[in-house]
């Protein structure tokens, strides 16, 4: 059988593909700015723009409401037959956008969570007029807890304040001060006004102040997303693959693979590896892609592997390279944003996912949630839907987690209702909030000291 190596790019364009989520308060103009985005890239089909054109006019308005673009989703999420986030596909001559539309209101920041989860930018809209609010503090608190690697901010409706230079600076200086209190790395901030289209995809001759770039021009030159070829091999195993009985050739009567999709790495054939969590190392011996054998695999791919040994591998172990294995655990500290309806109170009895296989957990305690309004955590006897705090679970088996700053993929999990198995929320594990600074400390022998 002849091996083979699949290019790792190949269609994506020169700089690759970019996952981006948006996210912003209810009425920023969210929908309006999805909209332009995707009729300047010209990723609207003619008969949708000839729809919301009729429209519009039969609402009386003398140009194309852009928003109208994603109300479609919106019916179908009122229907309840499509998904929380609603994603949109579009491309320009350099690069290939996945774009995560995720509604605006409190209630629906578990979608905000979802989308920004796998996302390598969040475009965080802010409106002019009313600057930074609570949602906006919530939706940077989750881009820092989830390690989103840029974040983009979206000043809009700069047109509804004449286009304001010290409106601006002063929208740009408190979303700063936030940012750097969460530990966000760096939001860039671009005055937009998505009606009119300014600063989206040109620059703005309406904003001479401002001279750094639009915003689909600033989305075309981030640096690509982390590559997850460069971590540790993981392959969540999905399915044990062993044909049996009179209906399959010869040929195959012997096999037994390990199907998965490579979580991050590269493996090749002769690689020595782990399974987790039981410990036991053999060496690849076969790569498959369908009725292809490869010589390596890499992340994202879904192939199945071949061992040297016969081991016992079941749905939800690991196989990870023998090198720089995690050390399965039963005790885990996290950050979570809980997304249940009902709060979540130590000593409740969830159940835990970690890529496909899913134990048994015990809150053990609940060990801060994060004030929105000094962006500290704070003690807390329980968390509410929308909360962000920290907890430690105590797990029923081990189970080989990683911390979430070394590996977005194998430091994540979701809590599960054991009952009707609702998502209940998504976890960082070794995440941490930040901590209100000390109080101050009187001077010794100074007892009158004013503080």
């Amino acid at each position: 059988m002849t091996t083979h190596t699949i290019p790792y790019a190949a269609g994506l364009g020169e700089r690759g593909l970019l996952r981006l989520a948006t996210a912003g308060s209810v009425d920023d103009g969210k929908s309006t700015l999805v909209g332009r985005l995707l009729h300047d890239t010209k990723s609207v089909l003619s008969d949708q723009l000839a729809a919301v054109e009729r429209v519009s006019r039969d609402r009386g308005l003398t140009a194309a409401d852009l928003a109208l673009l994603t109300d479609g989703l919106r019916a179908e999420r009122e229907q309840g037959i499509t998904i929380d986030v609603a994603y949109r596909y579009f491309a320009t001559a350099t690069r290939s956008f996945v774009l995560a539309d995720c509604p605006g209101h409190v209630q629906y920041t578990r979608n905000t969570v979802t989308g920004s989860s796998t996302a390598d930018v969040l475009v965080l809209l802010v409106d002019a007029r009313k600057g930074v609010l609570e949602q906006t503090r919530r939706h940077l608190a989750v881009a820092a807890l989830l390690r989103v690697p840029h974040v983009v901010v979206a000043v809009n409706k700069i047109d509804l304040v004449g286009f304001a230079q010290d409106v601006f600076e002063r929208v740009e200086a408190e979303v700063q001060s936030v940012a750097r209190d969460l530990g966000v790395a760096e939001a860039q901030a671009i005055p937009v006004s998505a009606l009119d289209g300014d600063n989206i995809v040109d620059r703005s001759t309406r904003t001479p102040w401002y001279t750094g770039p639009a915003l689909l021009e600033l989305l075309e030159a981030l640096p690509p997303s982390e590559d997850v070829r460069a971590e540790s091999f993981r392959l969540p195993v999905q399915l044990v693959i062993r044909p049996q009985g009179a209906a399959v050739s010869e040929e195959h009567r012997e096999y037994r693979g390990y199907a998965g999709a490579v979580a991050s790495g590269v493996i090749r054939l002769g690689d020595e590896v782990v399974v987790l969590p039981s410990g036991q190392r053999s060496r690849v011996v076969g790569i498959d892609l369908g009725s292809e054998s490869l010589s390596e695999a890499f992340a994202p791919q879904s192939v199945t592997l071949r061992l040297a040994d016969e081991i016992d591998i079941s749905r939800g172990d690991i196989i990870a390279a023998a090198e720089g294995a995690p050390e399965p655990t039963q005790d885990i500290e996290a950050v979570v944003c809980w997304l249940g309806d009902a709060a979540l109170r130590p000593g409740q009895r969830l159940l835990l996912k970690h890529g496909a296989r899913t134990v048994q957990a015990f809150v053990r305690s609940l060990d801060g949630v994060l004030d929105l309004d000094d962006l500290h955590a704070v003690s807390a006897e329980s968390l509410s839907l929308n909360d962000i705090g920290c907890v430690t679970l105590r797990l029923a088996a081990p189970v080989p987690v990683e911390d979430y700053a070394v590996s977005r993929r194998g430091g994540s999990f979701l809590l599960i209702d054991s009952h009707d198995g609702r998502t209940l929320a998504a976890g960082m594990v070794g995440a941490t909030l930040p901590s209100a600074p000390p109080a101050p400390v009187a001077p010794e022998g100074d007892e009158d000291f004013d503080i």
